[in-house]
């Protein structure tokens, strides 16, 4: 992929490197691939860019080697995985084809569960002795009350730490991983596709829960490599503690390979993921707060389990703050906890931590990724797919169309699994990173230094920055991102203490398959009288329109979504947004997180796309529309 260095002001700072652009050869771009090196130069790819450009990919994804994958039927291959991110297309488990909404993904990693990793498809293997075992008789089948009993057993197992000893088979577990390394490096195409060698560490702390039944606090991470990766993973059967997870990345990165954990659904966590309290007790110290930091820089904040940024509790006065709010621990019914489980509140009590003991452990960027257990993603709502396998393949079965071949929901009611999960879940998300070109080194690199961003399934193009010395004339010109650069810092970066209120500069553009967009919006956080503070603006309106100085809000701008076919206003909303906003309530002396989130214009939810497809009644207890978004990474002011 080629990319233009001056032609345009959106040449140099919004255009996407998927492999569905179509930027054409230009002289300045042939300069990026023709000039003489010097001797000592990193080799390029064609896509570098030196003042980058944004990726899209998928660090959450799962195959049969995952316990709960191959029992819900799926039987995809991380062959599969690097497949579908290319465009190919998928056989769904339940028999249909599935194939990616939009261009091809620019980056991806396989994430199989690590605890039995390869397990349950031995135990199917009638050749091997695993198959032999009586607990094998009873995992494999279609009837969806004996998937739901197999996914308990061994569900229970991971989630007390403590192993079956007949089916804990290293050498299995082992060799299954080195296969997953072994696919991800023959699938990597630097400039094309970034793959990562990578799993996931399943922890669930059901203490505290002991009386209802299987429920437990999500703390699940995505732990992913650079580049090299070990031998042995370290998975929950090893410890269920993240602090020893991080323990053993800090070994691995001592021996030379750079690793990161990325956790995910923290609304699920029933106030566990960003607790004040370690994982056993005791106060976070400085040794605790360092170290997370170090290992875990970035978090999921959407995926098809729920989006984590905040809930309405937490944020009364955001308008906005529910949505696709999913609230029932793993596998159970039970509410999780409010505190400590969402990312906006995280961001404003890393600051208190960060004055007690020195670092703010919670200065991470934001993902978004899919969770698919099916190998591929369903980030289109027009062409949804759920997650799990053949348990909710069918709008039926996931409670968006009525049962039975009927018409209406009247004197109808779902499935309890549809009631309670799957009609929750959403067609979400993506990750963002800038980067200056598609390579491991690079996406890897953004990641680290946090300038990453989450959408919920459209790619909307934003980019974040802050500084002293921005001036509004900067918006029209056609050098803005590498001033932007040269004189702030970009999202996931840090400003030091001024007199002066900083200057952000943001600037989103829609996806071209989705709605336009509607609002920039800008959240900031801090800490104060013992608590999260927060306080939304908007900063940038569409069509024309205005921020009430009042309210700090946008005037409704009439778009509007005709249920009947699922069309959206065309004369309505914005191709792009771009403004220059300095808070109007900045204090020199306080810690503050700022962040942006962007708004399209409302366009039917999944689910409404399902009953319309299906000729049916749409649920009328389910939203039938919502508002895509996209969540920048902070930017940090440091008052001392």
């Amino acid at each position: 992929m080629r990319y233009l260095i001056s032609v345009s002001l959106l040449a140099l700072g919004l255009v996407a490197c998927g492999q569905g652009d179509t930027a054409t050869d230009t002289a300045a771009d042939k300069t990026i691939d023709t000039a003489e090196p010097a001797l000592d130069a990193p080799k390029r790819t064609t896509s570098y860019h030196p003042d980058k450009s944004v990726y899209f990919g998928d660090l959450h994804v799962h195959t049969k080697n995952s316990f709960d994958a191959y029992i819900f039927n799926v039987r995809s291959t991380p062959d599969d995985v690097y497949r579908f991110a290319r465009g190919e297309t998928l056989r769904h488990p339940a028999g249909f084809d599935i194939t990616i909404g939009g261009d091809p993904l620019d980056f991806v990693a396989a994430t199989d569960h690590g605890a039995y990793m390869g397990i349950l498809p031995a135990m199917n293997n009638p050749d091997s002795p695993l198959s032999k075992l009586d607990m094998a008789q009873e995992m494999f089948g279609t009837d969806p009350d004996l998937i739901v009993k197999a996914f308990n057993k061994i569900g229970g197992s991971v989630r007390s730490g403590e192993p079956f000893p007949e089916a804990y088979d290293r050498d299995i577990i082992d060799s299954t991983w080195q296969n997953a390394v072994e696919t991800a490096d023959r699938h990597y195409v630097p400039g094309t596709l970034t793959t990562f060698a990578a799993y996931e560490f399943t922890s669930v702390d059901g203490r505290g829960r002991e009386d209802d039944g299987f429920a437990g606090g999500n703390l699940h991470r995505n732990v992913v490599f650079e580049s090299g990766a070990p031998t042995r993973l370290f998975s929950t059967l090893d410890s269920t503690n993240p602090e020893d997870l991080w323990d053993w990345m800090d070994s691995e990165r001592a021996s030379g390979r750079d690793v990161l954990a990325i956790p995910h659904n923290s609304n699920v966590s029933d106030g566990k993921m960003f607790a004040m309290t370690k994982y056993n007790g005791g106060e976070l110290d400085a040794a605790y707060t360092k170290q997370r930091v170090i290992n875990e820089p970035i978090v999921e904040m959407t995926q098809v389990k729920g989006t984590s940024e905040t809930h309405p509790a937490l944020s009364p006065n955001d308008e906005w703050a529910d949505f696709e709010i999913y609230e029932k621990l793993l596998a159970s019914n039970v509410t999780s906890k409010i505190n400590g489980s969402y990312i906006r509140e995280a961001l404003a009590d890393g600051l208190m931590l960060e004055d007690k003991t020195g670092t703010n452990p919670y200065k991470f960027g934001l993902i978004g990724s899919s969770d698919s257990h099916v190998a591929g993603g369903a980030f289109d709502e027009k062409d949804y797919w759920s997650k799990v396998g053949i348990i909710d393949a069918t709008p039926e079965a996931r409670g968006s169309v009525p049962p039975g071949g009927a018409k209406t929901w009247e004197g109808v009611k779902r499935d309890a699994n549809a009631e309670n999960w799957f009609s929750k879940w959403g067609a979400s998300g993506l990750a963002a990173v800038w980067a200056e070109e598609n390579t491991r080194e690079a996406i890897f690199g953004g990641m680290r230094s946090k300038e990453t961003y989450a959408t919920t399934g459209p790619r909307i193009k934003l980019r974040l920055f802050g500084g002293y010395n921005y001036s509004p004339d900067m918006l029209g010109d056609a050098d803005m991102i590498s001033k932007a650069y040269a004189g702030g810092v970009p999202m996931g970066g840090d400003l030091s203490a001024s007199e002066t209120a900083p200057s952000f500069l943001v600037w989103a553009m829609r996806d071209p398959r989705n709605a336009p967009l509607q609002r920039l919006q800008m959240i900031k956080v801090w800490h104060a009288d013992g608590k999260a503070q927060e306080k939304l603006y908007d900063i940038a309106c569409s069509d024309g329109l205005a921020v009430d100085p009042a309210t700090q809000r946008c005037p409704d701008n009439g778009a509007s979504v005709n249920l009947e076919d699922c069309s959206i206003s065309t004369d309505k909303g914005a191709p792009e947004l771009k403004t220059l906003w300095q808070d109007p309530d900045f204090k020199s002396d306080m810690d503050a997180a700022y962040y942006v989130r962007v708004l399209e214009n409302p366009s039917c939810r999944w689910n409404t796309w399902d009953a319309l497809k299906a000729g049916v009644e749409r649920a009328p207890d389910l939203p039938p529309t919502l508002q895509e978004r996209a969540y920048s990474s902070a930017i940090w002011y440091n008052a001392n």
